[in-house]
């Protein structure tokens, strides 16, 4: 069967729906970011500060093709996964694309507390995201399926992807 790939905005929901979908379809779930630090035996907060955004977006990259030759997976991506093509298109050659869209107050008050992202280590967080919005949500909305996140939960946010996954397999 084909990857379900989740992608949006840091605190869209990646993750924590990945973890319910792989549950309920029994299907394991690959978080790129902690493939990395498995794989790099560091955070990727450690790969920002010590090698640069550059390094961890060729990591990142590489990560992706390997697990998009594979099946049956959840994937969840890090917010600016999309932003490099091949990343897109290996995505795409085994897996159905899910953008989980949340809305830009629902995101920063999902991660204002957060400290292990790196991208907001800035003065502004809120100007942060809206930013990286303008900038990714163009890639995001090449996603097989957009899931509205606002005001639902995990478990209505996996049952919502199941039904309209099983039209793509």
């Amino acid at each position: 069967m084909k990857n379900i790939v989740l992608v949006g905005m840091m605190g869209a929901g990646k993750t924590t729906v990945g973890e319910f979908l792989s549950a309920k379809l029994n299907r394991e779930l690959k978080d790129i970011d902690r493939v990395i630090e498995q794989e790099q035996k560091k955070s990727i907060i450690e790969i920002f500060t010590n090698d640069g955004e550059e390094a961890f977006r060729q990591l990142e990259s590489e990560t992706i093709e390997k697990l998009s030759n594979m099946s049956d997976l959840i994937i969840s991506t890090g917010g600016g996964a999309l932003e490099k093509a091949n990343n897109l298109s290996n995505l795409q050659k085994n897996g159905i694309i899910i953008y989980l869209k949340a809305d830009i107050e629902e995101l920063f008050k999902r991660v204002k507390n957060e400290t292990q992202r790196p991208l907001l280590k800035e003065q502004d967080p809120l100007e942060v995201i809206k930013k990286l919005i303008k900038k990714r949500e163009k890639f995001y909305l090449m996603a097989d399926i957009t899931i509205i996140t606002d005001n639902k939960s995990p478990e209505e946010i996996t049952e919502e992807i199941i039904k309209a996954t099983k039209n793509h397999e």
